[in-house]
């Protein structure tokens, strides 16, 4: 029975809410129009999109684009169980009501994803207490998750307290299996990680996978002492799949073998003056169509 899948992408190929730079004045529209016509099902949101069920259901109706999920600044690190389930309701009620398969969850309390004044080097780092304590807030709040419907995908990420290998196999250990973990080539290789080894040692974990490539060549040029991760983003550092150095006819033939079903979704933040994002849509999906079909996935309609 063949494995099913789907093609979703992000929105910040159009616009970027982290560097109002990169496509602030690129509407929403635009960005939707050209997800449907690069072939894609569906998209995660962003800043632009509606907040509110009934508007954001008919704009994804009338371009024909399913919500597969999107992100969720989560501030467990320094918050209580509580007070981080009532900041996320709306969000969670808004994605249960338009069908989304997961919510993206990403630690930012103290992160340097957003702050082009600190260098990559600064980021945020755990002790192995702290990690269990942290480990201990997110499996009740990926519990929660869980119940309401619309289960935690986390979300590690550059410039985070979740970061590279060392991060993601301590939280894995720490945290129950409602503890989703989202699974991004692209924000691994910038750390250094071989994705494989993340894939062989915690697949079972993943529920939702984001594709992006790296450019070697300005990975290699930057300087974690004085670069940002948003200076990072500014040279380039991320494109779509099949523009970088990362094999992912390799990675989705082992996601096809740990029997991966879901989502695979463009995430690649860059200028889209220098990258035109509806040409740059298409070479991702393209990618990704030829990787799925080598792995013997089918692309299906519908629900899963």
């Amino acid at each position: 029975m063949a494995l099913k899948a789907k093609l979703g992408i992000a929105p910040i190929a159009w616009s970027n809410d982290d560097l109002p730079q990169l496509g602030g004045d690129t509407p929403l529209t635009t960005c939707l129009a050209e997800s449907h016509q690069a072939g894609f099902q569906g998209v995660e949101t962003g800043g632009k999109f509606p907040k509110a069920t009934p508007e954001l259901r008919a704009v994804l109706k009338e371009y024909q684009l399913d919500l597969v999920s999107g992100w969720y600044s989560g501030t467990l690190l320094d918050s209580t169980v509580e007070e981080e389930i009532k900041k996320a309701l709306p969000q969670m009620q808004l994605f249960r009501d338009c069908g989304a398969v997961c919510l993206v969850y990403g630690e930012t309390a103290g992160t340097i994803q957003n702050r082009q004044d600190i260098p990559l080097a600064n980021r945020r780092r755990l002790s192995d207490e702290q990690m269990q304590e942290y480990a201990a807030k997110l499996s009740q709040f990926g519990a929660f998750c869980r119940d309401f419907g619309v289960p935690l995908a986390f979300h590690h990420h550059m410039g985070t307290a979740i970061e590279d290998e060392h991060d993601i196999d301590r939280l894995m250990a720490a945290t129950s299996a409602d503890v989703g973990l989202l699974f991004d080539a692209g924000h691994l290789a910038f750390a250094g990680v071989d994705p494989m080894s993340i894939l062989e040692k915690h697949g079972a974990r993943i529920n939702h996978v984001h594709t992006k490539d790296v450019r070697a060549e300005v990975l290699q040029a930057l300087d974690w002492q004085r670069d940002s991760f948003l200076d990072a983003v500014l040279k380039g550092v991320y494109t779509v799949p099949g523009d970088g150095m990362i094999d992912f006819t390799a990675i989705i033939k082992k996601l096809a073998q740990l029997g991966y079903e879901g989502w695979f979704v463009v995430e690649a933040e860059q200028d889209p003056a220098k990258a035109p994002p509806l040409e740059y849509a298409q070479i991702g999906y393209k990618t990704l169509c030829s990787a799925l079909d080598q792995a013997g996935y089918t692309l299906i309609k519908g629900a899963f």
